[in-house]
């Protein structure tokens, strides 16, 4: 067992850090709002064509899971959204802790991508990633759930 150290636990006054997500660029952004106002019966494909020109857009990748044809589609996507989201905070900074909230704009595809992880999760059956998910998002933003917009 190590020992602990002595070394004091310097805390910030204002709490946890806080990551902001870099925007996604402006082009996705518009794509995938006109591929959500699609008729429902293009919009999946439509938010696939999305995804598949710009892969590592989160927020894309968690509308996917929203619109998954079943369970394992839903979690697929979703959890495709989540890794990609968790590398994306890397490069943005985050050092595995710490807020990442819903009211910045650019933070809400990775918070969805982990919401559709936790949903699809319940949805197949898998309790302890769904324990381990919701667990998270409260670490990410305390206020979870977002009130509605």
């Amino acid at each position: 067992m190590a020992a602990m150290s002595d070394a004091p636990v310097n805390l910030s006054a204002s709490g946890p850090p806080e990551t902001v997500i870099n925007r996604e660029p402006a082009e996705a952004v518009t794509a995938l709002e006109a591929a959500l106002e699609q008729p429902v019966e293009q919009r999946r494909d439509a938010v696939a064509d999305v995804v598949a020109r710009w892969p590592k857009f989160l927020d894309g990748w968690a509308r996917l899971s929203e619109l998954g044809r079943d369970p394992v589609e839903r979690y697929a996507c979703a959890r495709v959204g989540y890794h990609r989201g968790l590398d994306t905070l890397r490069a943005s900074g985050w050092r595995g802790s710490g807020y990442v909230r819903w009211r910045h704009e650019s933070n809400r595809g990775f918070l969805r991508a982990l919401e559709g992880l936790r949903a699809a999760a319940a949805e197949i059956g898998e309790v302890d990633e769904e324990e381990r998910c919701r667990h998270f998002l409260h670490q990410c933003d305390p206020d979870w759930p977002p009130l509605p917009s």
